[in-house]
């Protein structure tokens, strides 16, 4: 009797053991070129911890402020946690779990998801949820972005979503089966390519402008949390402003107001493109949607004299552990940018 629960119970592990190796096969592991920005949101636990600094936002975040240069010109330690199309909902939850690690001084979040109010896409809800590990915040998170089309379960057990792709594995889902390359410098993707903006076309006009009641929730979510943990909170946007991604005067006028009445700091850098030295001929690497790594050097130093000067945010190069572990930070940094 005892030999048969045994081998009962040595099945069941086993085909669990399968299960388990499967769903790491199957599910994308983000390590091309093309999808890379899927590993941001996992890479941050490696150097949680510590910071002076905490970004969130989309895209405009994770290639817009380097970290690098932050510590090497200041002496600021930060961390982008930033992901494709991440939502102001999702910015706030990654927030709230970050805060179960470290308390900095500040948090820098990129206002352009503000334009969403509603969930948008399972494909970028997974870049930035997948990444993320169970806690409240990512049970919240989920609940929060799932379109219609989806369900809690399939993020529990991603295999039931990506079951599907063990006809269509490649020698990738092998080699990542168990963990992605990195591929970020303290959450900034560097983009060292240049193709100029020629196309100065102011963007489509739109629908609407207004700025959902969710979406305000959650930023007041931001707000209170900040504040409660004595976080100073500082809005952006990032300099780029093309014809696809225009940023209108609509949205403008809303963040403005809602900054002066709440009094949070609000820097929106498209206005301030020449005095940052931004030259949209060398600095960005799509045609003035984002920056390259160029465009990105020149925006922290210049974010960064802002942190040091109005903020007050300490120089701590001379704390020789922190300094220790950015030397290494800057040796991959370069080695990247200068190929």
């Amino acid at each position: 009797m005892k030999k048969r629960i045994l081998i009962t119970l040595a099945a069941i592990l086993v085909i669990c053991l399968l299960l388990a190796f499967l769903q790491t096969l199957v599910i994308p592991k983000y390590a091309d070129d093309k999808t890379k920005e899927g590993s941001l949101v996992s890479e941050y636990y490696a150097e949680a911890g510590g910071h002076d600094v905490l970004f969130v936002g989309d895209c405009e975040i994770y290639e817009s402020f380097v970290p690098a240069v932050l510590w090497e010109k200041y002496g600021i330690s930060s961390y982008v946690r930033g992901s494709p199309q991440q939502l102001v909902w999702q910015s706030y939850y990654l927030l709230e779990e970050m805060l179960e690690y470290e308390t900095p001084n500040a948090v820098v979040f990129n206002v352009f998801s503000l334009k969403y109010g509603e969930p948008q896409s399972e494909p970028y809800n997974r870049m930035t949820l997948d990444g993320m590990r169970w806690s409240s915040s990512k049970i919240d998170a989920i609940n929060a972005s799932m379109t219609d089309e989806e369900s809690f379960i399939e993020y529990v057990f991603p295999i039931l979503r990506f079951h599907s792709r063990i006809t269509q594995l490649t020698s990738q889902d092998f080699k990542y089966a168990f963990g992605s390359p990195k591929v970020s410098h303290s959450g900034y993707l560097m983009q060292t390519g240049v193709d100029p903006q020629t196309d100065f076309s102011k963007g489509r006009t739109e629908l609407d402008y207004e700025i959902s009641d969710n979406a305000w929730k959650y930023l007041d979510m931001m707000r209170a949390l900040c504040e409660e943990n004595g976080i100073e909170l500082i809005l952006v946007k990032a300099p780029t402003n093309t014809m696809k991604y225009w940023w209108h005067d609509e949205y403008e006028e809303q963040i403005s107001e809602y900054a002066e009445e709440n009094r949070l700091s609000y820097y929106n850098f498209i206005p301030l493109a020449g005095e940052i030295g931004i030259d949209w001929s060398t600095d960005t690497y799509d045609k003035g949607a984002h920056l390259n790594v160029y465009g990105a050097e020149k925006l922290t130093e210049y974010f960064g004299r802002i942190l040091s000067e109005d903020f007050g945010i300490e120089d701590r190069r001379t704390d020789a552990s922190l300094s220790e572990a950015w030397d290494v930070r800057l040796e991959s940094y370069y080695k990247e940018r200068n190929g």
